[in-house]
């Protein structure tokens, strides 16, 4: 079995699998004709569970084989130009190339004594990411595994900055609108179930700075503490950007930690032509960015950055067999002594391989076309007597709904548009997703490729109108 671990001796075995293994995905690649088959959980389970684990097939082309039965045959590939629904980009091929180097090298990033380089990388593009949003020379951050971590840590540096007595005093604030991990955040710091107060939003789905002020006010009145506003810099139902310069003046008046959650937007950060729409960042006490959102890297490459390097201090812990205090002094850089997490791969050289090939006006420019993209979509569903479109966006998010003419009655409204997302889904010709407005559902395009077209867009939203309509027709057949 020593023939299968990867060193000196085996690293023709190691080219010969691994140009295989990618001689496979390029050919299923480059013959996707459709975002999805439409495979069932019914249909595939028993194909995976009818495989026996303690009974290798000891052959790497058995196995690749075997692979494109149970996975890549039916995955959903987000790089084709009708996958349309969740926040999942296409990736660029130099971060595809980096996850190859750090999966093979395999370097983690705890400590100095296991990474090397690695951790010397990490640390410059935390701080040419600092540099970009503009916090200032003592900022600093750490790679995450996502949006959701960055923003449980920021929440907690604001927790322990807050420095309450009483954690169920604490409240944070965010719009209606942002994202779920905010209240997840919170239950897992041990806050009140009150903790987070909703904001309410504004025809455009951002905060109502007039109305957090009102809970600000009413907060300190009631002796309870303000621990921190989140802001959204692109909310995940609509891409809404809140009024990131208001909130920050209001957290400084009553001094309070503005995290700025631009795990979507953070692609603003690179933009050519659309930067000035996340202005008021650089004001944030704390900002999670994702990378594998805007930027175009495989998952997972995400950051949390704080304007002050001294508040990751309520991360850092010492263990005597892997960060010591003493190697503080020493000057030993251990990336552990920031981060929630331990062990921690190498996600950061994605990006490094993507700048260094691509520069950042070459990211940008891929991002700045998404969002041309759902500018001309918002207008295509605007002219469109068939659809209910909610906000102009302000990123590369439409959410909208299908109309019929003949059809007034909300609720049948509403299963006519779950089941056109849901037919579409089985269909496979293209993946949307869905969300509520006011208690109504709605379907939703997140347009994260710049190979999507205004004429892939006209031709899914005729998909979701045939749906819909054979599905009311069905109905009104049914009801007669």
């Amino acid at each position: 079995m020593r023939s299968h671990l990867l060193n000196d001796t085996t690293a023709e075995q190691y080219r010969r699998s691994v140009t295989e293994g990618v001689e496979r995905v390029a050919a299923k690649l480059a013959t996707t004709d459709r975002p999805f088959t439409g495979i069932t959980v019914d249909a595939l389970s028993p194909r995976i569970d009818g495989i026996d684990l303690d009974e290798p097939l000891h052959d790497t082309a058995a196995v690749l084989d075997e692979l494109e039965d149970v996975y890549l045959r039916d995955a959903v590939y987000f790089h084709h130009p009708r996958y349309l629904a969740h926040l999942n980009c296409p990736v660029v091929i130099p971060a595809v190339l980096g996850e190859a180097v750090l999966s093979a090298v395999n370097s983690s990033l705890d400590t100095w004594d296991q990474s090397a380089g690695g951790t010397l990388i990490e640390r410059k593009l935390i701080d040419w990411t600092c540099a970009r949003i503009g916090l200032g020379p003592a900022a600093d951050g750490v790679f995450t595994s996502g949006g959701t971590q960055s923003n449980l840590q920021a929440l907690l540096l604001a927790r322990e900055e807050a420095k309450a007595e009483d954690f169920a005093s604490l409240r944070i604030f965010a719009s209606e609108v942002s994202h779920f991990s905010v209240k997840k955040s919170a239950k897992l710091l041990g806050l009140g179930p009150d903790a987070v107060v909703s904001v309410p939003v504004d025809r455009d789905k951002r905060m109502q700075t007039v109305a957090l002020a009102r809970e600000l006010e009413r907060c300190t009145k009631d002796g309870l503490v303000p621990m921190a506003v989140v802001a959204t810099g692109g909310t995940t139902d609509f891409g809404s950007i809140d009024p990131l310069p208001e909130i920050a003046g209001l957290c400084e008046q009553y001094g309070v930690w503005l995290h700025v959650d631009a795990a979507y937007g953070c692609g603003l950060l690179a933009s050519l032509k659309y930067r000035d729409r996340i202005t008021g960042i650089e004001r944030a006490d704390s900002v999670t960015v994702d990378y594998h959102k805007s930027f175009f890297q495989p998952v997972s490459s995400s950051a949390v950055l704080v304007r002050d390097a001294a508040t990751l201090r309520h991360a850092t812990y010492h263990a005597e067999y892997l960060n010591p205090r003493r190697m503080v002094q020493e000057r030993i850089p251990n990336q552990v002594d920031k981060s929630l997490q331990t062990t921690r791969r190498f996600d950061a050289l994605k990006l490094w391989m993507t700048l260094r090939v691509m520069g950042a006006d070459g990211i940008g420019e891929l991002f700045d076309e998404v969002c041309d993209l759902a500018a001309e979509g918002w207008r295509l569903l605007a002219a469109d007597p068939r659809f209910d479109v909610v906000v102009q966006p302000s990123l590369s998010t439409l959410v909208f709904r299908y109309i019929p003419a003949d059809v007034t009655d909300p609720a049948e409204i509403d299963r006519a548009n779950l089941y056109a997302r849901k037919a579409l889904f089985a269909s496979g010709d293209a993946v949307v997703a869905g969300t509520k407005v006011a208690g109504r559902h709605y379907l939703k395009f997140t347009l994260l490729n710049p190979e999507t077209t205004t004429a892939d867009i006209a031709a899914v939203l005729d998909l979701i109108a045939g749906h819909a309509e054979q599905y009311l027709g069905d109905s009104l057949d049914r009801a007669s």
